[in-house]
């Protein structure tokens, strides 16, 4: 044990014991004191055992004057605390009057756009992300719109601007100006003796060549590198040759399913390619018109580089082999018969999804697309023929927002975003036309579910502008899901495909459903009855539009 000779105050260990008053005292003189200058070493006992200590003995603060210290700097802090709470409250009573008597708390803060022009220190490889974040909205707190008169408000404001304008069809010069590649791939005549458009290009590669190996399907996905390698395997095989020339047979798709998403496509793919003459791309949604040949892989990573064009025709080698082996039978040769074989893709973004517009193309007035997929389309296949799945808007919207959202999911929740993307939308028809808003990227991304993806009668009626309607089968998913059977004899009428067996037809007609809500989203309920109100507001006048244009009140949907 340690102790100060003098005060006998205990010691711990390193106490330089320089606060002890007795030892040093107010007149203490270090040059006078022999113990200071290390003169005159005191032994000390510790622990019964002698030893020497040198020079200065420091005491440790004695520990009346530590706890009135640490009371005095508690007190303060304490003071300190008290007077900042005073003046916070001060200051949020002086906002909360201010505000009241102005009316800042409840601001309704409608999403006003301003020019829809893409900003031009945006660069392709940004993504879109980024390009939300250029123009986002405020933050705002729409707890106060969560009922129904406030937003009934909005939704009439939308309703009075609703304006359904034919758009001005471009001509094909103009089209083969934004898309000169593309237009000298794709010929203007197909072969006669096959249902399926389809033509003989020159193949220049070598025998050792890889002719996939710059797909950017087969680069980007690794899932769909197995059917790249077995291409691969018997693309020689299937050569034509001729003339000491080898020539490839090149097919776009007969028909399309261009839409719409949740509604029932995936269903309706699934029991299409069952049919003996049909066949599909190698992948069920290329999403080539829409996205890939703009460079988007996916909408959350921005631009990559654009897919060709030949990377797309790809994707339907696989029924051009068999295509072939039919145009190269007896039958065709010497009978004069043609193929039957269609083929089909099914990308549910090709009606609705044209969002890549703004960052590729000049924009035009008011803020609308100059150019949509189907002028392209229509230009090089002006016989295709379309098919539309559509689905009750306000389900959609709820199956929409339960499949993509990622965490948080509920029926308050989806009730939120509803408020808020009615907001938006409501900012931008109040300065720019229906159709500016419905094909704005920046609008789209921005409202936190996809409300411009059920006004269905908008993109038909773009589409009524460069195809026929007799070209155009609009079906019902809830009439499918009620008599199947009778809607894939529309769909295989239509394509005009040949008579089936009876177990054919059974095989496609009661295999069970694709693509059904998972069951955790099943366990989530459905929609608030006051969500429901509200979209059914919303979607009326678009509904009631579409069930004239099809001459159909089913689409009303009034019974769902």
């Amino acid at each position: 044990m340690r102790y100060c000779i003098n005060c006998c105050i205990h010691l711990l260990p390193n106490d330089l014991h320089r606060q002890c008053f007795r030892c040093r005292g107010p007149d203490h003189n270090n040059q006078k004191c022999p113990v200071c200058r290390g003169e005159n070493k005191i032994p000390l006992y510790t622990d019964r055992k002698q030893m020497k200590w040198l020079a200065v003995l420091e005491v440790r603060t004695d520990h009346c004057e530590s706890w009135n210290g640490f009371f005095c700097l508690r007190k303060g802090k304490l003071c300190s605390l008290m007077f900042g709470l005073i003046i916070m409250t001060l200051v949020m009573v002086s906002y909360m009057l201010t505000g009241a008597k102005h009316g800042l708390l409840l601001i309704p803060s409608p999403f006003h756009y301003g020019a829809f022009a893409s900003n031009p220190s945006l660069m392709d490889n940004e993504s879109l992300s980024d390009v939300k974040d250029y123009y986002q909205p405020s933050k705002m707190n729409i707890s106060y719109v969560k009922d129904y008169p406030s937003i009934k408000l909005i939704i009439d404001t939308i309703t009075s601007k609703i304006e359904f304008i034919t758009r001005q069809r471009p001509d094909l010069e103009e089209l083969r100006k934004q898309e000169p590649h593309m237009f000298s791939v794709i010929p203007n005549k197909f072969l006669p003796n096959s249902k399926n458009p389809c033509w003989y290009e020159e193949y220049r590669g070598n025998t050792t060549a890889d002719p996939y190996a710059t797909n950017s399907y087969a680069l980007y996905s690794k899932r769909f590198r197995i059917i790249f390698d077995y291409l691969r395997k018997v693309f020689w095989n299937h050569l034509y040759h001729y003339k000491d020339k080898h020539y490839r047979l090149r097919c776009l798709p007969h028909f399309y399913i261009i839409g719409q998403p949740k509604c029932g496509t995936t269903d309706l793919y699934d029991r299409l390619r069952l049919h003996p003459d049909v066949r599909f791309s190698a992948i069920k949604e290329p999403h080539w018109w829409t996205r890939k040949r703009f460079g988007i892989i996916r909408l959350r990573d921005g631009f990559h580089d654009r897919y060709p064009v030949e990377d797309y025709l790809d994707l339907f080698d696989l029924a051009a082999h068999q295509i072939q082996s039919v145009l190269q039978s007896d039958a065709v040769k010497e009978h004069g018969k043609r193929n039957n074989i269609i083929i089909g893709e099914a990308s549910a973004s090709t009606m609705w999804d044209n969002n890549a517009w703004i960052f590729f193309y000049d924009n035009s007035t008011e803020g609308e697309p100059p150019f949509l997929i189907q002028d392209f389309i229509h230009a090089f296949q002006p016989n295709a023929k379309l098919i539309i799945m559509l689905r009750d808007p306000v389900e959609r919207l709820y199956s929409d927002y339960l499949y993509f959202a990622s965490a948080n999911k509920s029926a308050e929740d989806f009730h939120e975003k509803v408020a808020e993307s009615l907001q938006l939308f409501e900012g931008c028809v109040l300065d720019f036309s229906l159709r500016a808003c419905v094909y704005n990227n920046t609008l789209n991304n921005a409202m936190p579910v996809r409300l411009q993806v059920g006004l269905y009668v908008v993109y038909l009626l773009d589409w009524l502008t460069v195809f026929n309607k007799d070209q155009i089968l609009v079906l019902r998913l809830e009439d499918h899901a009620s008599n199947m059977r009778y809607t894939m004899h529309m769909v295989f009428q239509f394509l005009d495909l040949g008579p089936l067996s009876e177990k054919q037809e059974a095989l496609i007609t009661k295999s069970p459903a694709s693509n059904t809500r998972r069951p955790e989203d099943r366990s989530l309920g459905p929609m608030l009855p006051t969500t429901k109100a509200i979209l059914r507001d919303f979607y009326r006048p678009f509904n009631t539009k579409l069930a004239q244009v099809l001459f159909d009140d089913a689409f009303l949907w009034k019974r769902t």
